[in-house]
């Protein structure tokens, strides 16, 4: 089954957050990397989660994953899924996984970030197959 379109409520944005979504504009999927220990990570924050450096930065990432965990809402408005994907730069988010039959979801599937308009805010990253 194909879900219907559904609206997406808008993320908040804030200073730390903007470069994020600014680069979600432009179809680019941004995440943070600790310049002091390495390890990358997601949600967008300034201090590192392994090392609690606030030396981070913002790396591009390739928009490529493999579907780690998923579940399918089978609830109104709209049938959707909701997964955590680990791109291929180790980091692993929660995220919707669009645009594809909800019944052919597996784990360990291959898929690739695409961009949603959000409902008066700035795109989301949601993965589609790959």
């Amino acid at each position: 089954m194909t879900a219907p379109a559904r609206t997406i409520p808008a993320p908040p944005v804030s200073p730390e957050t903007a470069p994020f979504f600014e680069a979600a504009a432009a179809g680019r999927l941004l995440i943070r990397r600790c310049t002091a220990c390495g390890e990358r990570h997601h949600y967008p924050r300034a201090s590192c989660p392994f090392c609690g450096s606030d030396r981070t930065e913002w790396t591009e990432a390739s928009g490529l994953g493999t579907v780690y965990s998923y579940s399918v809402m089978r609830r109104v408005p709209a049938p959707y899924a909701i997964a955590y994907v680990t791109l291929d730069e180790g980091v692993t988010m929660m995220t919707n996984i669009v645009d594809c039959d909800l019944d052919a979801i597996r784990i360990g599937q291959r898929v690739r970030v695409v961009f949603k308009g959000t409902d008066g805010g700035p795109p989301v990253p949601m993965f589609t197959p790959a």
